[in-house]
């Protein structure tokens, strides 16, 4: 398969969660500025997700401009990670509209580190495809942002128990770090 139908692929399927999680934010039932109170928890975890859902797209892209052979197991693999990002409409509305009580919180946590285990083993497939003087391999290298990325969504599950927004905290300190544009690929495909 080529390359370029993977991709298309997988912008389609992310763009079909953006507009499912945008769908589900909702309208208020009034003109009164009050009406949007209500609405502020459900906007926030849209603006949560729909910014992982960016960067996930972002280095998707990135990630795929390493590919030159789409075996099989990255199919798997992509088909998974697509997965897991397509609970996040599902998971951002339970816990937003439960205004980030424990559980919702939690499962939205299980669901990043998920997404992201399933990044980590797409990347590890498109190495050994590649092998390992791959670009890819070169430009991620031992990979510290996404063993951090793994460690604080598990500190950020564990907090959820006793603190719901405390791990709220954790997910965003995630997502900045991975907003900060990620240069390594870039850099070696230059």
């Amino acid at each position: 398969m080529d390359k370029n139908r993977l991709e298309s692929f997988s912008d389609g399927v992310l763009a079909i969660i953006i507009t499912i999680m945008v769908l589900q934010l909702g309208v208020p039932n009034s003109s009164e500025m009050t009406a949007l109170y209500p609405v502020i928890p459900v906007f926030l975890g849209y603006v949560l997700s729909f910014i992982y859902v960016g960067i996930y797209w972002n280095n998707h892209h990135h990630l795929l401009k390493t590919l030159h052979q789409v075996s099989g197991s990255i199919l798997w693999a992509n088909l998974i990670l697509l997965f897991w990002i397509s609970l996040f409409p599902f998971t951002t509305a339970w816990m937003a509209e439960n205004h980030f009580t424990t559980w919702p919180t939690i499962l939205y946590g299980i669901v990043l580190l998920m997404a992201a285990i399933a990044y980590n083993i797409l990347e590890k497939l498109i190495i050994k495809n590649e092998g390992e003087e791959s670009e890819l391999k070169q430009a991620v290298g031992k990979d510290r942002k996404g063993k951090i990325s793994i460690l604080l969504y598990l500190i950020g599950i564990f907090t959820a128990f006793f603190w719901p927004h405390l791990s709220q905290i954790f997910y965003v300190i995630v997502a900045i770090i991975w907003l900060v544009p990620d240069r390594r690929i870039e850099r070696i495909l230059d």
